[in-house]
């Protein structure tokens, strides 16, 4: 197998925050219950409702702060991090997370709680994902975020925003994979899509 360095982002790409977003929301009366509980699905109705956006990136602040732990880890990411260790691939999480958000009064740094999310995940015991927190990397801006996936050397990258892979200065040289787990087509022609991290895992290792 060709050398390999896999990148991957972190937010809505290895952990999910839809029922978490769905429940806080309901929690605090901006939708009421229905069929859609994506984040999606639960960002676009509130966004309608008056001072919309405000009451959205403060729904935001709670979920990626002080109720990060209720978020969940996506289906398929550990059995793919977990192949890419026995197979000797590298891996590095990137992600454009701030220290704090703006609307969260409780000032939960960010990316603490993400850490620790992943600590309570295993993701860096030896027996579970065995990822050493120094591959782990937050940046304050996009910008730095790309220029950090550069400095990793990463062969392919895994974000599930499409403006990050086609944005201009995004290497060239990197392979750019989007998890859109909605979009069922294989390829952009710019962008190998995939649906699900079992069709990342069988991409990578030819299954």
């Amino acid at each position: 197998m060709m050398t390999r360095t896999i990148g991957m982002d972190f937010d809505n790409t290895i952990v999910s925050y839809d029922e978490l977003m769905y429940a806080a929301a309901l929690d605090r009366g901006l939708i009421k219950d229905g069929a859609d509980r994506t984040k999606r699905a639960v960002r676009d109705r509130i966004r309608q409702l008056p001072d919309g956006e405000i009451e959205w990136q403060k729904l935001q602040a709670l979920a990626y702060g002080p109720l990060m732990h209720s978020a969940q880890l996506i289906e398929g990411v550990e059995e793919f991090i977990c192949e890419c260790r026995d197979r000797d691939v590298a891996v590095f999480i990137v992600s454009h997370k701030t220290e704090y958000a703006k609307y969260d009064d409780t000032r939960t740094n960010l990316r603490t709680a993400a850490l620790e999310w992943m600590t309570n995940h295993r993701f860096f015991d030896a027996a579970g994902l065995d990822l050493s927190r120094a591959d782990v990397y937050f940046e304050s801006t996009r910008a730095d975020k790309i220029a950090r996936i550069t400095r990793t050397g990463c062969s392919h990258f895994i974000d599930d925003l499409e403006e990050v892979l086609f944005e201009p200065s995004f290497p060239t040289c990197v392979e750019k994979i989007l998890y859109a787990p909605d979009v069922r087509s294989a390829s952009t022609g710019r962008v190998t899509v995939m649906p699900s991290w079992q069709a990342v895992r069988d991409y990578f290792f030819d299954r």
